[in-house]
């Protein structure tokens, strides 16, 4: 029986064209939740992350429409109700599915925080993009209020926060606690909120933490067999979109760390995945696979997927 975390990317939740409702959401978790009970059928035991982006943007979108009649919530407390949110959409389908199969385990949703460094580089320079687009005139003014923007690609103007690494999953006991009792945990959902330590007390930020490096965090203190990645495309290519695409079916860590030197991966898409797994790796995991949803079960048995070796 192995440990593994299971990081869904975010076509588990939200696809492509979709307008992310309810429903839709919770059709797309129905189905990511079929390809994670498959896996506990085989004994495997998981601790499941999520991203919350979507999510995070359409509750910004609504702090903005709503600023004059609700009081709008700062990023931090955003990022723990979507984590409620999404904790409970797997929760329910996840238990669901296993039923389906005969299999009855308790899955428990866990509201997780990050500890993140007061001097990480990304305070100083915030890159994440994150809610809406909006005018020159709306950016301004909330720049003069001490916020950042940036014009982004001619569509408009973005809010931009700090994404530092996450130190430290504060929850890691109650986790390992949940899995010794054989509970299956939805966890560090969006990276975890960040939050600092100042001398004895705890405090959010307004910061985004970097959910594929959280589930390499979390892997490592949690001491699981397998970091296992999931996404939209079937393995890690380099020269990807082009002609001269490559799909890596296995591949080192020194010779991930020398693609992703080189640039080959693109910087918000596949290069923290491929960090967060060449880090695990380093960190003494057994093994780590970047692969897509639907390729779920066979990237665990070894038969699809980038496998990265020592």
């Amino acid at each position: 029986m192995a440990t593994i975390v299971v990081a869904l990317g975010g076509n588990a939740i939200l696809r492509a064209g979709q307008r992310g409702t309810h429903e839709e959401q919770l059709a797309n978790v129905d189905m990511t939740a079929e390809k994670l009970a498959q896996l506990v059928k085989r004994g495997h035991r998981l601790v499941v992350t999520h991203g919350n982006g979507p999510q995070v943007g359409n509750l910004l979108i609504q702090n903005e429409a709503g600023r004059d009649l609700v009081p709008a919530l700062p990023l931090d407390a955003c990022g723990a109700q979507t984590q409620g949110q999404l904790g409970y959409m797997i929760q329910q389908c996840l238990e669901s599915a296993l039923l389906k199969e005969g299999i009855s385990l308790p899955v428990v949703a866990l509201v997780t925080r990050s500890r993140v460094a007061a001097d990480d580089p990304a305070f100083a320079n915030p890159t994440k993009p994150i809610g809406p687009f909006f005018s020159r005139e709306h950016a301004q003014q909330r720049m003069a209020g001490g916020e950042h923007w940036i014009e982004d690609s001619g569509r408009g103007w973005r809010r931009v926060v700090p994404s530092p690494l996450p130190l430290e999953i504060l929850e890691i006991e109650a986790i390992k606690t949940l899995v010794a009792g054989k509970a299956l945990v939805v966890a560090a959902g969006g990276g975890g909120v960040p939050v600092l330590r100042r001398g004895d007390k705890l405090e959010g930020v307004e910061a985004v933490s970097d959910k594929d490096y959280a589930s390499c965090r979390l892997a490592c203190a949690l001491g699981a067999d397998m970091l296992l990645i999931l996404t939209d495309v079937d393995k890690v290519a380099i020269n990807f979109g082009t002609p001269e695409q490559k799909n890596l079916d296995r591949i080192t860590v020194n010779e991930a760390a020398s693609y992703l030197a080189q640039g080959y991966f693109g910087t918000g898409s596949m290069a923290p995945k491929v960090k967060a797994a060449i880090d695990f790796m380093k960190s003494g995991g057994k093994k780590a696979v970047i692969a897509s949803l639907v390729n779920a079960v066979n990237a665990v048995e070894g038969k699809a997927g980038t496998i990265f070796l020592p």
